[in-house]
């Protein structure tokens, strides 16, 4: 074990006539492990407080640096609390599953905070959770399960599933073959060059999706969702789905499978294959209507709504906005 000492980070005494108050002190320190393992990792993450970073490494072994922050309360005091840690790290081990941040002595567990870097073996299986703080993981195979209250989440290169939320926080996702599921409360979320099917929700912020070609071809699925927020998609090869309450929503692909796509206000525009066959579904409350695809026309033909088929049909495109136009290039 390394130390790199301890430090009394804050330290106040504000006298005045009445008495003296002594403010609470915080004191802080860190550790590191090296863990051998001799196959894929199951890793599991947690902390109360704090951001969690975990990367790709060399083969054989799992590095892990943990950086501690204490303040005192009514059960222990800073340095007592400290002192523990650093004597007793919050890891076990047991063959290739290791798990870090469980805090065993409840006395020592409040008012600490956290902060893991890790570095593992590419082929490790990620569960990774911390109630605030960041969190940041590049390079693994997974599957990845992570989830923070309140922090932002950015991933790299992820082989396997993603699974991220945070409760108020953005997410980032970049370059994941398996199947991604985000949400966050409040929130901006980007997936981009993913390989398999989608699923974003945000109660506030914008969506971005962007899906790699790949041979899944239709049975890859977009559903995105947002309270408040624009909405972008491309690379569409099958089932789209995407909602928002205000904002504009642009989306691009090959309607291999239904496109379901609404907005309580805002524009959509839509940049469908233009070798396609779809069935046609377009309502407006209020706006324009601009259809760049020749459509055979089914029963009537009005300002705000156009019924049709897409070179002789096929899946459907529904689109609707109560206030807004709705444009299909």
């Amino acid at each position: 074990m390394r130390r790199a000492g301890i430090y009394v980070t804050t330290a106040l005494a504000l006298c005045m006539l009445s008495g003296c108050i002594i403010a609470f002190s915080a004191v802080e320190g860190d550790f590191e492990r090296i863990l051998t393992v001799n196959g894929p990792v199951e890793l599991d993450v947690t902390t109360g407080s704090g951001s969690i970073e975990v990367m790709e490494g060399g083969s054989g072994e799992v590095w892990i640096q943990a950086t501690i922050k204490a303040r005192s309360d009514s059960r222990a005091s800073a340095e007592e609390k400290l002192e523990y840690l650093l004597s007793n790290p919050p890891i076990e081990q047991n063959g290739n599953r290791i798990s870090i941040g469980r805090i065993e002595e409840k006395r020592y567990r409040n008012n600490v905070s956290i902060s893991f870097k890790i570095v593992t073996p590419y082929d490790t299986r990620l569960e990774s959770r911390n109630g605030s703080g960041s969190q940041k993981v590049l390079g693994i195979r997974g599957p990845v399960n992570a989830a923070t209250g309140s922090g932002s989440i950015s991933m790299k290169r992820i082989a396997g599933d993603v699974d991220a939320a945070t409760g108020s926080g953005s997410i980032n996702v970049d370059s994941v073959d398996g199947q991604t599921h985000l949400r966050t409360g409040s929130g901006s979320i980007k997936a981009e060059r993913i390989s398999g099917s989608v699923k974003a929700n945000t109660g506030s912020g914008s969506i971005t999706v962007k899906q790699t070609d790949s041979t899944l071809g239709p049975q890859r699925r977009v559903e995105a969702g947002t309270g408040s927020g624009s909405i972008s998609v491309e690379g569409v090869t099958g089932y789209l789905k995407a909602g928002t309450g205000s904002g504009g929503i642009t989306a691009s692909g090959n309607p291999a499978d239904d496109w379901s796509i609404g907005t309580s206000s805002g524009n959509v525009t839509l940049r469908i294959s233009p070798d396609a066959s779809f069935d046609l579904r377009i309502r407006t409350a209020s706006g324009r209507i601009n259809v760049d695809h020749p459509v055979t026309i089914r029963g009537s033909v009005g300002r705000r709504s156009l019924n049709g088929t897409v070179r002789g049909g096929g899946s459907v495109v529904d689109v609707h906005t109560s206030s807004g136009s709705i444009t299909i290039h």
